[in-house]
């Protein structure tokens, strides 16, 4: 049945164009083209969840980048921050790869699933709060559609605020850092980790040894110690 749900928004994600800048954007971003990819059919639509259709562990991330996943059409994929965040998820066993370059690479995810607080990409990586709040209805059923989710990790304030506000809004607010954690309704814990974005990971900011480690705290935080 989560299967099938999931499919179903999944059509519904796909089709949606609720906001007009991020419509134009993204249309225009397919048609324009980065050079290096200008022989490529860019996706150029919303793009939905990926991953086990019955996980423990639901990453949100930002938003699509505009020549990443607004090209193949897949969350974290084609980019600088899907490498890091799927090179992390392959050594944690949750990826059948290291690296994500296209929806067809034969990539799977077991007991993972990625989404995103905004699903369209966003001029500058910057959603507005209307456009975050016009989203959020997907994430709040994708993870009504994942039941057996025991850990959402949000990757940066925004994945942050945007799993919260699927929720009664807590007092007092849950502060974002990384390695924060919140507790949510039904007993799922909410898990912080810094953006794999490409300056957080040439700064420093965030390292492979602290996303490996946030991932090792979301596998003890899991509800069902049998589960995989």
């Amino acid at each position: 049945m989560s299967a099938e749900g999931l499919r179903a928004l999944e059509a519904r994600i796909t089709a949606c164009r609720a906001c007009p800048r991020l419509v134009a954007w993204r249309e225009e971003v397919g048609r324009v083209k980065k050079r290096a990819h200008a022989d490529e059919e860019y996706w150029a639509r919303p793009v939905p969840g990926f991953g086990d259709s019955d996980p423990w562990l639901f990453v949100v991330g930002l938003a699509p980048a505009a020549h990443g996943a607004n090209r193949t059409g897949r969350m974290f994929t084609g980019d600088r921050s899907g490498d890091v965040l799927y090179a992390a998820l392959h050594r944690a066993g949750l990826a059948s790869q290291a690296e994500s370059r296209a929806r067809d690479d034969g990539l799977t995810l077991r007991g993972c699933r990625i989404a995103a607080a905004v699903r369209c990409a966003p001029p500058g990586n910057r959603p507005t709060p209307d456009e975050r709040a016009r989203c959020r209805h997907f994430l709040v059923r994708e993870l009504d559609l994942c039941p057996r989710t025991s850990v959402v990790l949000a990757l940066g304030a925004i994945g942050w605020d945007a799993v919260l506000r699927t929720i009664e809004p807590p007092r007092p607010w849950p502060r974002f850092g990384h390695g924060a954690e919140a507790t949510l309704p039904g007993g799922r814990t909410l898990l912080g980790s810094y953006h794999p974005s490409q300056q957080n990971v040439f700064t420093g900011r965030l390292t492979p040894e602290m996303l490996d480690a946030v991932l090792a705290r979301a596998r003890a935080l899991r509800a069902a110690p049998g589960d995989d």
